[in-house]
């Protein structure tokens, strides 16, 4: 495992012999038809003069013209395979000749894909080497290169070349655009506004409609002019008025759709980098041309743009005056363009962009480049795109100033993205294997923002959250510097990137700055950003050899094992720790053991990571072996008699360690009885903290609800006399692992309860506070306190509201997992507390202008609709008071929506139905009153209200039509109502929310209806002919997750038929092959290749999912990577058959209705006769050869046929078959065979003519 890494400069010594400088590019595009005529002009550097061919990126293009320059204009001849020509195979095939495509389509499945267009450099054009050169940085300084080697400048974009530059002009055209470049509105029956803006499926966008070296390595400045229509009407009468346009028809109908408002929308184009004219053409006024510039070098994935009817909105007003004046020149200007009526929700949801700008000019450097731009569209494939200076961004994202929840998580991805312009636009990753470092690094700051922004407490407790998932996911995967080279095969790799490079930075920015007093890992990233911005940084490409020497250097400290466990190695630790007090040596004795996790190999295959073990398979990665132990310093905290915390820094070294910590207080017991101290203490806490006495333990968290009548009232406990005595004899509080927070792991420490209690109650921090709250909700054992510390913590609202929701959800999973009966009633008791009138059960209005107490609000109706009696089924009680709560919400009053509040109801009811199935109209089981079907009606009634309340005033993203879908799917599935597809595909068609839509089919494909030939041909047609990318990616995401459930045996059908009437009954008898079967039930859901098979043997005959996928291969809509995918199924369904299907058309009977004899026309002529056919029945038997007698013929040398002992050669008969255009016959009558050519026959030998058919014979063809 290296240490460091090494990585050449990109594009200098390896990779297409030569360097692009400088890129001019001229787009013409129609909106209408969706093609492209363009020019771009590329000047080169060569790295020798020996360069003979330039090879470039370009897709879907038709390449018109090349030529060279300087010495005059050459034209040259150049070789271009377009792979979208490549999917159509020239012969009929079926899914079993799906390698024949993928064969065709290998180089562009390669990562990165090959160069398509290859032009030679003609012999005139000479390429000659040129003394010393000045090298420019992108500061503007300059400085001599003479070496003789091969040069190596600042910045490979901006360096002199020691060949003289080639330019390159290339005139292409895209008469229709596939990828790339995606059109909103234009067809005539979509209503919205009409745009278009580019994207890609892959990490190259820009080479899908243009010629350019599209690597990560090639960066260069850019010069971009834009042609387009000045209004959106005239975009659409340049085709409707056009007789010879192909697209009249579609355009007047969209022309009568828009009303005359619309059609004068002016037609706005953003751009990366800077706009510098917009000019009317002077022969055509309904177009324009609009201009920008990047004088910055960018790659050409980094180039974008949009063309719609936007409004422009002004972020810079939301920075304070008095910070215009502080940063002055560095005040950057920001706006955001959107589709008319949306202005409102952009302002709201880019309030922060502002701050957050000045925040990073400010920490870390310049902004690279003059202006910032975000626009919002519709129909994205990822919730943003960033190029220079411009991010694109989905209007999914936006929301009202009236909706709560999205908050937190959208703007941490605007602010990343933003947080990108420095750290993965202007700063590249040298190798695919260093995106780690580049996507890290903007998280980081983002964080460092949203920390200025949140609080700390906010801060650290979202950290945690990401250490817990980190935890969870981070089984049997690469290592984050691995997972940048597997990005392009699925995108879960860079999923894990973008959770575990952010904590890895974390916790490296924790260690450097105890390490060397320093200010972290901000010193570092400014640096790292100064140098790329003053060309220090070659080519402006990172490389994690160079970012781990910038943290040595500044950090002052060695990082190779830091670096070798976190980035190079995979996994994560899990520490199990033992603590006890020695008494003799006044000593803390703790043993710190690793668990070693080798027990992913065992685990199910989850049906939504099928499709990423799939490609794992198909690719050969393979999972690293666990690392056997971590090692690195950690911060024990002891919180001793007094009360006072002493932190000690210990060394992990191996994989169990025995440490003794130091005791420092003077040995005493806690003498005192802990219950007498919660009383008395808290009632002098604050008299002795006037006095300035602080040498006895103050409880000032969870210390509510302590009188005795308020304890009967809440059915609290109290600890025993037994933990009394036992807490009098503890001579330190609690102890405290990893305080600092510097590592990502599982931590599991053996302590009393009443140690976890005492870190819950005193310690400030919300890490400690989490850990707690976790470990009480998992405990393994019944203890009558743990719902009375949770209720405590949670109804103490000086608590961090995190901590107060994560006590209600421990609450929950306890009540669950121990079956507690007193967890509905302290719940239900909180939230009529809290949220309903005093003294009543009436509920009140809703008021969200408490943000805290709003999660609260929500949390509890999620803890209350999990709890379950020793049977599994929710209690009629707490369906009721759902139900009720549902019923009666008030939101009248409420400035805010409650769409996600009554989105919680509907789910809890649903799934608290769901656990207590009826059957029929009555339940044996049923106990309570009222727990009838007229309940259960009642409350489906109320679910479809609130569905059919959205359709008349539509929620946040249609939220309660999605979720009364699923609660209808999850009744369907448990069988408590009756499964009707049609309630689904409804919500299925085109015109629906996106959200919404995608929604209905997941719910389709997981009640089975996946394996009718029907919906399997429907949903695969939707996938391959939907426009929105965003809809057939995350339709192929539901295809695979419902692969997955059939290869694991996972779905309905499968549970069914798996059903042994054996295994219900007490006898087990076992049967030859038993155990045969049950390992290969095992093998399928445990290995990819038992997957497979089973998967195979399900759905590898059914011939109608087999046509509808081979239909969708073969669709004009999709792009090569949905394609590759689904080529990726046929491969391990169907067989390879390399075989041409070939069809034939039976043969006809001819007919020869007479014999026409052509008179010589002179004396010297030879007679001729026409035999006129007309074809027949077809025939479709075979028929008999005839037999035939031999011939006697006498044997002599004279006579006739004879020639001197040989047999005389028959002359040959000529058949001419003239074309109808040539040879008209108008005045005779053409029977409906008459498209059939008339065959002449000329017989060159009249002796052997004696005789012909008689006129109607057949004879076969």
């Amino acid at each position: 495992m290296p240490s460091q890494v090494e990585t050449p400069v990109p594009g200098v010594s390896s990779g297409p012999g030569f360097s692009i400088t400088h890129q001019k590019l001229s787009l013409n595009i129609d909106l209408v038809a969706r093609g492209i005529l363009g020019h771009t002009e590329i000047t080169i550097n060569p790295h020798s003069s020996d360069l003979k061919h330039v090879r470039l990126h370009c897709r879907q293009t038709r390449i018109t013209q090349v030529k060279f320059s300087p010495r005059g204009v050459v034209s040259t001849p150049y070789s271009y395979i377009d792979p979208y020509g490549l999917l159509k195979l020239p012969y009929e095939t079926d899914a079993h000749q799906h390698h024949l495509l993928q064969d065709r389509l290998e180089k562009q499945f390669n990562h990165p894909p090959s160069p398509e267009l290859e032009v030679a450099i003609p012999k005139t054009v000479k390429i000659q080497e040129v003394g010393s050169t000045i090298v420019l940085d992108r500061s503007g300084r300059g400085e001599v290169d003479t070496n003789d080697g091969a040069h190596v400048g600042k910045n490979i974009s901006d360096q002199g070349s020691r060949f003289t530059s080639i330019t390159i002009y290339i005139d292409f055209a895209v008469d229709y655009l596939r990828d790339g470049l995606h059109f909103v509105g234009w067809e005539s029956d979509d209503l919205r506004y009409p745009h278009a803006y580019t994207q890609s499926a892959t990490l190259s966008s820009m080479s899908c409609f243009f010629p350019c070296l599209d690597t990560i390595a090639s960066k260069c400045t850019w010069e971009i002019a834009i042609k387009t229509p000045r209004t959106i009407g005239d975009a659409i009468r340049s085709h409707a008025n056009v007789e010879s346009s192909e697209h009249r028809s579609r355009a007047q109908d969209k022309l009568r759709t828009l009303s005359e408002e619309d059609k004068g929308l002016d037609l706005l184009v953003t751009c990366s980098g800077d706009l510098t004219d917009e000019i009317i053409d002077p022969k055509d006024t309904s177009k324009k041309t609009t201009s920008f510039v990047c004088s910055t070098p960018i790659t050409p994935s980094h180039i974008g743009f949009a063309i719609g009817p936007f409004e422009v909105v002004n972020l810079t007003a939301f920075r304070e005056t008095d910070e215009d004046d502080r940063l002055g020149k560095n005040a950057i200007a920001l706006h955001g363009f959107c589709l008319p009526g949306r202005a409102d929700e952009v302002r709201n949801t880019c309030l922060p962009l502002a701050k957050a700008m000045d925040f990073f000019v400010t920490n870390y450097g310049s902004y690279p480049f003059s202006s910032y731009k975000l626009c919002f569209v519709d129909e994205m494939l990822m919730n943003h795109f960033e190029t220079a200076s411009l991010t694109l961004c989905s209007n999914r994202i936006l929301f009202p100033a009236n909706v709560i929840d999205p908050m937190y998580s959208t703007t941490r991805e605007l602010v990343f993205a933003l947080a990108r312009q420095w750290s993965g636009i202007n700063i590249t990753p040298a190798e695919p294997t260093d995106l780690w470092a580049v996507v890290g690094l903007a998280f980081f700051i983002t964080d460092m923002f949203l920390r200025k922004l949140s609080g700390i407490s906010e801060y650290r407790y979202q950290q945690k959250l990401a250490s817990r998932r980190v935890c969870k996911i981070d089984v049997g995967r690469p290592s984050i510097y691995e997972s940048g080279s597997y990005v392009p095969i699925d995108r879960s790799y860079y999923e894990l990137i973008a959770l575990k490079a952010p904590l890895v930075l974390f916790i490296l920015d924790r260690r450097l700055t105890k390490a060397s007093g320093s200010t972290g890992l901000s010193r570092t990233i400014t640096r790292i950003f100064l140098n790329a911005n003053v060309g220090d940084l070659p080519n402006g490409a990172l490389s994690t050899g160079h970012f781990i020497r910038t943290c040595e250097r500044l950090g002052h400290t060695k990082l190779d094992i830091f670096f070798n466990q976190w980035v190079y190695g995979a996994g994560y630790p899990s520490f199990i720790v033992s603590q006890k007090f020695n008494k003799k040596k006044l000593v803390v004795e703790i043993t710190v053991s690793q668990e070693e996790k080798s027990g992913h190999l065992d685990q199910d295959i989850e049906p939504s990571d099928f499709m990423r073990k799939v490609k794992e398979d198909t690719h050969n990665i393979v999972a690293p072996p666990p690392q056997p132990s971590f090692t690195g310093p950690m911060t024990i905290r002891i919180h001793e008699a007094d009360g006072t915390p002493y932190e000690h820094i210990v060394e992990i070294k191996d994989r169990i360690a025995r440490l003794e910590i130091p005791y420092n207080t003077k040995y005493k017991r806690l003498k005192r009885s802990r219950r007498h101290r919660e009383r008395v203490v808290t009632g002098a806490a604050s008299e002795m903290a006037v006095d300035g006495q602080d040498d006895m333990l103050v409880y000032s968290l969870g210390d509510i609800l302590q009188s005795e009548q308020e304890m009967q009232d809440w059915r609290f406990g109290e600890w025993s006399k037994e933990d009394e005595e036992k807490m009098s004899q503890e001579s330190y509080e609690w102890v405290r692992l990893d305080a600092d927070f510097e590592w990502i792991c599982n931590t599991h420490i053996s302590m009393p309860p009443w140690m976890y209690v005492s870190q819950l109650q005193q310690d400030r921090d919300v890490v400690a506070q989490y850990e707690t709250v976790r470990w009480l909700a998992v405990q393994p054992q019944k203890h009558p306190l743990v719902p009375t510390i949770l209720v405590r913590t949670f109804l103490d609202g000086r608590y961090f509201y995190g901590i107060r929701t994560a006590a209600i959800e421990a609450l929950g999973e306890y009540a669950v997992l121990h079956k507690d009966d007193l967890a509905f009633f302290h719940l239900e008791k909180s939230f009529r507390e809290l949220f309903c009138e005093r003294g009543s059960h009436m509920v009140k209005a809703n008021d969200f202008s408490d943000y805290p107490s709003y999660f609260i609000q929500c949390a509890l109706s999620r803890a209350i609709a999990g709890i379950r009696d020793q049977a599994g089924r929710a209690p009629f009680l707490v369906r009721k008071f759902l139900y009720e709560m549902l019923r009666y919400n008030d939101n009248g009053e409420n400035e805010y929506s409650d769409c996600f509040y009554v989105s919680t109801l509907m789910r809890g009811l649903a799934d608290a139905l769901a656990s207590a199935p009826l059957s029929g109209t009555e339940d044996i089981l049923m106990t309570d009153d009222g727990d009838d079907y007229d309940f259960f009606k009642a409350c489906l009634d109320e679910i479809d209200k609130q569905r059919r309340r959205d359709e008349w005033i539509p929620t946040y993203h249609n939220i309660l039509s999605s979720t009364a879908l699923s609660c209808r799917y999850r009744l369907a599935k448990v069988g408590c109502i009756t499964r009707n597809p049609v309630e689904f595909l409804q919500y299925a068609q085109q015109g629906s929310f996106e959200d919404l839509r995608i929604a209905a089919f997941d719910h389709l494909l997981d009640l089975g209806y996946g394996r009718t030939d029907a919906f399997i041909s429907f949903f695969l047609s939707e996938l391959s002919s939907d426009p929105s990318p965003y809809v057939r990616q995350s339709m192929l995401r539901l295809f695979w997750r419902f692969l997955g459930l059939v290869a694991t045996g996972s779905d309905d059908a499968s549970n069914n038929a798996s059903t042994d009437p054996q295994e219900t009954s007490d006898l087990v008898i076992e049967q030859e092959g038993t155990i045969e079967v049950r390992k290969a039930g095992l093998a399928r859901k445990q290995t990819i290749p038992g997957a497979l098979m089973a998967l195979k043997e399900e759905l590898g005959s059914n011939e109608g999912l087999k046509k509808a996928i081979w239909a969708a291969v073969c669709s004009q809509t999709e792009t090569l990577p949905e394609i590759g995918d689904l080529l990726l199924i046929c491969s391990f369904l169907y067989d390879q058959h390399t075989a041409m299907l070939v069809t034939l058309r039976y043969p006809r009977y001819w007919q020869t209705p007479q014999l026409e004899r052509v008179p010589p026309s002179n004396a010297h002529a030879k007679p001729k006769c026409i035999l006129r056919f007309k074809r027949g029945r077809v025939r479709t038997k075979r028929l008999a050869p005839k037999s035939t007698p031999p011939v006697q013929r006498p044997t002599g040398s004279k006579r006739e046929g004879i020639v001197n002992g040989a047999q005389r050669p028959i002359p040959p008969i000529k058949i001419r078959q003239p074309s109808m255009a040539s040879h008209p016959s108008p005045s005779i009558s053409t029977p409906k065979s008459a498209s059939q050519p008339k065959l002449k026959l000329i017989l060159k030998n009249p002796k052997a003519s004696s005789g012909s058919p008689p006129n109607g014979s057949q004879t076969p063809r």
